[in-house]
């Protein structure tokens, strides 16, 4: 694809629908290869579905860790691209791969040494404690697969290759399905793993995915003129990558702090409470796939732009994305408002569950139309190399709104959906304030 597309001078609208839909897609598979766990786990038993969903918060290290990689990666590499800089392009390219190794080792680290702390502070019960453990060391212990996949993709990525992942993603999907059952419940000589089983069919998906990437990667034009001596550290592009990525991997990670904040409130409730929202919170991703595919695009076009100075350009990229993400967001809100009981009955056939991931997923449809400007507004911040602003945006949505929100909903009755309604509006009157703040940041310091 890359060779079709010219980032600095095609169509804006085109581009990101050319590199958008890809991206969408791809995403949409990668979060159907979650989902697919997530069902799974709700076969072995509702304790394996409530493990999966206590685990989600520690898990998203790894995902912190492969977005920060990635989008580091990319936006210096595009940047380098608009810049016309060949060793800057494979500097930045071979170096992120060596910055995901050190990243890798830390995390895992971190995954293992930690997580039975964690979970003990979201109040699991011996059973859900063991079962969470058991996916989780073994996840941690194959992210190195995980992070090289996307700092190889970082490179695609910046040249606007978005459907050289998408594929990878879409073969990593129906090799989960086949993969999962087999590794959980058994079959010849292979042992019956049970939660541990999806991790271990995570990870040989995820280190196919590295061949089959890297394949393409060793094709790429861009990479012409790649030697050893540039993957030999370099501390001058190390800390530029550090300081790219860093404050996007710990804005990710403060998602995690949200989601741990919101699961300890939600504890409270049950474990049927947690199953029912964890199990709901993985198909709503499925509907915000369109959003995330433009915060790539994006990424990428303004990350070439800003590097060639078309500032104008940047500009129109960012309002474009904004717009074609409200009208896609109000289509997914509509449709998860209308399906909620069908679409928790998925994963599981317990009552209880089903109607408190009901009534999660209905209030949370109203929030829809307000993610576009939350995550495109954090691309346009890491496509002009201003990562820091991304982390604040992500401090006060993930850490600080669940907070007065807790508040308000034990001033009023405390109630599951109460807290929930208390958190449309303040993402709302949130998302409204950003889109000024980033209208007026373009004007006075961008143009």
């Amino acid at each position: 694809m890359s060779s079709t597309l010219n980032l600095t001078k095609d169509s804006i609208p085109n581009l990101i629908k050319k590199i958008a839909i890809p991206a969408s897609i791809g995403t949409f598979f990668q979060t159907m290869f979650n989902i697919v766990d997530v069902y799974f786990a709700g076969k072995i038993s509702p304790e394996a579905l409530s493990a999966l969903a206590k685990s989600f918060p520690i898990y998203f290290i790894i995902i912190a860790a492969c977005v920060g990689v990635t989008v580091g990666g990319t936006s210096l590499i595009a940047n380098s691209i608009g810049e016309n800089n060949k060793d800057k392009v494979l500097g930045f390219f071979a170096q992120t791969i060596i910055y995901g190794i050190i990243v890798s080792i830390i995390i895992t680290f971190i995954g293992i040494v930690f997580a039975p702390n964690l979970f003990a502070l979201m109040g699991s019960d011996d059973i859900v404690l063991s079962l969470s453990l058991e996916y989780t060391n073994v996840v941690f212990s194959g992210s190195v697969a995980f992070i090289i996949f996307v700092a190889l993709n970082s490179l695609l990525q910046a040249d606007g290759d978005t459907v050289t992942y998408k594929n990878i993603l879409i073969l990593n999907f129906f090799l989960n399905i086949i993969l999962n059952p087999l590794f959980i419940f058994g079959y010849g000589f292979i042992p019956p793993l049970g939660v541990a089983g999806i991790g271990y069919a995570t990870i040989l998906v995820n280190i196919l995915g590295v061949f089959l990437i890297l394949l393409k990667v060793l094709k790429s034009k861009r990479i012409k003129g790649l030697s050893i001596k540039y993957f030999f550290p370099n501390s001058h592009l190390l800390k530029k990558l550090f300081f790219q990525s860093a404050p996007i991997s710990a804005a990710l990670l403060l998602i995690s702090v949200g989601n741990f904040i919101i699961l300890s409130y939600i504890g409270v409730f049950g474990e049927y409470a947690v199953a029912g929202f964890g199990s709901a919170a993985r198909f709503e991703q499925i509907l915000l796939l369109p959003v995330l595919g433009l915060n790539t695009a994006i990424i990428s076009i303004i990350g070439q732009n800003f590097g060639a100075k078309n500032f104008l350009r940047v500009q129109e990229s960012y309002f474009t994305a904004v717009k074609y993400g409200f009208i896609l967001m109000i289509i997914s809100g509509s449709i998860i408002f209308l399906s909620a009981d069908k679409i928790v009955g998925i994963f599981s056939d317990n009552p209880v569950v089903i109607d408190y991931g009901t009534n999660y997923l209905k209030i949370s449809a109203l929030i829809f139309p307000a993610y576009p400007i939350f995550f495109i507004s954090n691309g346009f911040f890491m496509a002009i190399k201003k990562s820091k602003n991304s982390m604040y945006l992500n401090v006060i949505r993930n850490v600080i709104l669940p907070v007065p929100t807790i508040l308000a909903a034990n001033a009023i009755d405390g109630s599951f959906e109460t807290f929930f309604w208390c958190y449309c509006v303040a993402n709302w009157i949130y998302v409204l304030c950003l889109f000024v703040y980033v209208r007026n940041y373009i004007k006075k310091k961008i143009l």
